[in-house]
């Protein structure tokens, strides 16, 4: 996304153009001769087309939709064990060390035999 060098704010581009500008809203593009679109009303825009977003009304303040049904309150977690936690998570670093040392033994032996192949 590009920012706009000038000193214009962000929210320029989504603007409606000015009044006098070509191409507003009031005033209608030029049409080529012959074409199918209906001719514009007295507001400046074309007869069937989009007339804009309705207004929107605010809701009064202070409305909240109703409130039929109350949760219950969140049950309390169960406790948990730390020193069962750190012993099961140091079993499972012992099996990746484990795991990682066997590959890396056939790894080695791979490249001793393939290089001793190579060379003899």
């Amino acid at each position: 996304m590009t920012t706009p060098s000038s000193g214009s704010s962000p929210d320029d581009q989504w603007r409606r153009p000015d009044a006098g500008a070509e191409g507003s809203p009031t005033q209608p593009p030029a049409a080529p001769s012959g074409s199918a679109h209906p001719p514009p009303t007295a507001a400046g825009r074309p007869a069937g087309g989009y007339a804009g977003p309705p207004p929107t009304v605010p809701p009064p303040a202070g409305w909240r939709p109703p409130v039929h049904l109350q949760p219950p309150p969140p049950r309390p977690l169960p406790p948990q064990d730390m020193v069962g936690l750190d012993a099961a998570e140091q079993r499972a670093q012992r099996v990746t060390w484990g795991v990682g040392v066997v590959a890396g033994v056939v790894l080695v032996v791979l490249c001793c035999l393939l290089c001793s192949r190579v060379l003899f």
